[in-house]
C-alpha cells in the first residue's frame, strides 16, 4: 500500500467501506463517508498541485537555461563553470601613487590597447611582462 498514490489509497478506503456494507444512515456511517469523501478531495487537491509543482519546476528549469544563454552571450561562455579563482591568475601590487594594495587578475593588466587604472586613484599604472614566463606557450 506504500507505493499507491494517495488517490487510490483513498479509493482502496473507499472499498473497504462498501464493502463493510457501511450504513450511511446511522451517525457513525454518515461520518465515515464524510471523511472519505473529504480525503478523496484532499487526494485530487495534491493531484493538482503536484501537477502545477511540476509545470513550475519545467519554466523554472527553462528560465534557468535562458540566463545561463544570455550570460554566455553577455559575458562570453566561460569553460570553467565554477567560482574557483585561481591564485596564479592574481597579481598583488602596490600603487606606486596613492600607495594603496591592489590585488587583480593577470587578464586585466596584461590588456594590451589600455592601460591598467588603479581602482583607488584612477593613476595609470605601467606593468614591465618581460620577464614573466606563460606557462601556456
Amino acid at each position: 500500500m506504500d507505493e499507491m498514490t494517495v488517490s487510490e489509497k483513498v479509493s482502496y478506503i473507499k472499498g473497504l467501506a462498501e464493502g463493510l456494507k457501511l450504513n450511511t444512515e446511522t451517525n457513525e456511517g454518515r461520518l465515515i463517508s464524510a471523511i472519505i469523501d473529504v480525503l478523496g478531495d484532499i487526494a485530487l487537491t495534491m493531484e493538482d498541485i503536484d501537477n502545477d509543482l511540476a509545470d513550475v519546476s519545467d519554466v523554472v528549469s527553462d528560465l534557468e537555461e535562458s540566463v545561463m544563454d544570455i550570460e554566455d552571450e553577455v559575458f562570453g561562455e566561460d569553460d570553467n563553470d565554477d567560482d574557483y579563482i585561481d591564485e596564479d591568475d592574481m597579481y598583488e601590487f602596490t600603487c606606486p601613487a596613492c600607495g594603496e594594495t591592489i590585488t587583480v587578475g593577470i587578464d586585466n593588466l596584461a590588456d594590451s590597447g589600455r592601460p591598467f587604472r588603479c581602482p583607488n586613484c584612477g593613476e595609470a599604472v605601467e606593468f614591465d611582462f618581460s620577464g614573466i614566463v606563460d606557462d601556456q606557450d
